[in-house]
């Protein structure tokens, strides 16, 4: 009885930043993880196909977590939460599933089958400057200076991160440009994932968290199940019930969905906005260095030019941040939907 006590104990006096880092670690790690469960997929096919598509991961990985949402926020599904749910946000919470719940993961991990996971990483900062600039624009909230200032340098750095990519076989022209078809993806997601983070802040801010992550990741997984069967055929999910594959899964599921989701809420249950902004704002750093160690792809020209402005244009925006936030730190901690949904709007891709 003594010892279930003391670690009991020492749990709670773990500092909630330090879950946060925690989660930290394994979201930034999951791009290179999943590029490279995919690698070992193609060393061991079956049938001819890959069990550890990224399609079969993408589905796989989204049960699991709705399996985890579930356990987590089970509660909230009751009839006084659902009732107060009106027919307006229930058509938004349909229309964020299918984007950030289908669309945006799906053009993600088809991306990360065409370029390097660093472009991916980088390309994904478009989504900050853009929510802040929509926010301002059709929200009509107040930004700081140094906000605007970092937004600028984030843009400018992706784009000059897709830009100045070397010519490869995946690309296409578009206006005298070369730009390529994976990084082309990328964007396309960030731009989705930008609506749908308007549409939470816009008419969902009050809906119960719980409600809504689960309510996305179920239809996002059945949509994007059935556009997967119309795009590639009904026998694309013919090896999702590999064993080869769940053995694989259940590490992917348990370290990024089961243990990466759970210590990123304990964090935030405990930790400031602008602490737990000013983490998130190092998933970029943490995915780059995952990418060397796990897959040796080191960053290239393109990638230390665009990434380093947009260090800076982080840099510049937790300034802005901090000082916003310093005022509401004092009287609340992370709490509210919108704001979770605010922070890890700026996250990226998260595994799921």
């Amino acid at each position: 009885m003594t010892r279930p006590r003391r670690w009991h104990r020492l749990i709670r006096k773990i500092p909630g930043q330090t879950y946060l880092w925690l989660a930290i670690l394994i979201f930034g790690a999951s791009s290179a993880v999943t590029r490279k469960l995919t690698e070992i997929g193609a060393q061991h096919f079956i049938g001819g196909r890959n069990p550890i598509s990224l399609c079969n991961v993408l589905f796989v990985g989204n049960l699991c977590a709705l399996i985890v949402l579930i356990m987590i926020y089970g509660r909230q599904w009751n009839k006084a939460n659902l009732k107060q749910i009106s027919r307006q946000e229930w058509l938004a919470l349909t229309v964020v599933a299918i984007l950030s719940g289908a669309a945006a993961p799906g053009l993600v991990f088809r991306a990360l089958e065409l370029t390097e996971v660093n472009n991916i990483i980088l390309v994904g900062r478009l989504e900050p400057p853009l929510i802040m600039a929509l926010s301002v624009w059709l929200l009509r909230e107040r930004v700081g200076f140094w906000e605007v200032v970092g937004a600028i340098a984030a843009f400018v750095g992706v784009t000059l991160t897709i830009i100045l990519q070397s010519p490869g076989a995946d690309m296409m022209n578009m206006a005298g440009l070369k730009v390529g078809i994976g990084e082309l993806l990328a964007a396309v997601a960030a731009l989705i994932s930008v609506a749908s983070t308007i549409l939470v802040k816009r008419y969902l801010s009050d809906i119960p968290l719980g409600i809504f992550n689960i309510f996305r990741t179920a239809l996002g997984s059945g949509i994007f199940f059935f556009i997967a069967l119309v795009f590639y055929g009904k026998h694309h999910f013919m090896e999702v019930f590999s064993p080869f594959l769940w053995q694989w899964m259940l590490v992917y599921g348990v370290v990024i969905v089961v243990i990466g989701q759970s210590f990123w809420l304990k964090g935030l249950r405990y930790c400031t906005v602008s602490a737990a902004s000013l983490v998130g704002s190092f998933t970029p750093i943490v995915g780059i260095i995952a990418a060397y160690l796990i897959l040796g792809e080191a960053p290239t020209l393109a990638q230390y030019v665009g990434g380093s402005l947009i260090l800076v244009g982080i840099f510049l925006s937790q300034v802005g941040i901090r000082r916003q936030s310093s005022r509401r730190d004092a009287q609340s901690l992370v709490s509210s939907a919108q704001v979770e949904h605010q922070i890890e709007a700026g996250m990226g891709f998260k595994g799921i």
